[in-house]
């Protein structure tokens, strides 16, 4: 191990994750300009110094076939989700439904969790709102539902279940 090792490791604990938050941050934000790359840049370098300090569970990857899959599915879900979301806003107020509603998990890893909150969050209309301690369970807050027991299989079936392929 080179002297320049450790400190960087300690510089950046993780590069994969400081790209991932500063993309995410520019697409969040959908602005480009220098106030929100400095933004990006700074919470791409604190993110991983925090996460560093937090509880370590490592992630274990498993099959990557199904990720584009996944990944396909989401755009699309995202794309169908806005012009559902546009309509029922612009829609009566009555006709909304909104409720929190707790997904059970079959996921355990905590880096499938987190990717599952991501992609709930990502598509418009759901957001995820809590874990629970033991994370066995989801909260989610959707905008309009009227058959919760629904939503929850969607959820399972359409992105837990492969991102259980993904982290086993």
């Amino acid at each position: 191990m080179t002297p320049r090792q450790p400190f960087m490791r300690r510089f950046l604990p993780s590069i994969p994750q400081s790209l991932t938050v500063f993309l995410f941050w520019l697409l969040m934000a959908e602005d480009y300009g220098p106030g929100n790359i400095v933004m990006a840049l700074l919470l791409a370098w604190l993110m991983p110094q925090l996460a560093a300090r937090l509880e370590r569970e490592f992630a274990q990857l498993g099959r990557l076939r199904g990720i584009w899959t996944l990944i396909g599915r989401l755009l699309w879900d995202i794309l169908i989700a806005n012009l559902t979301v546009a309509k029922q806003v612009l829609g009566p107020n009555h006709k909304l439904h909104s409720q929190f509603v707790w997904v059970p998990l079959d996921l355990t890893n905590i880096h499938g969790i987190s990717a599952l909150t991501s992609v709930i969050t990502l598509t418009p209309g759901t957001v995820s709102a809590e874990l629970s301690e033991d994370r066995k369970h989801l909260l989610i807050h959707c905008l309009s539902t009227d058959d919760p027991q629904a939503l929850v299989a969607e959820i399972k079936a359409r992105y837990e279940a492969p991102l259980r392929e993904v982290f086993p």
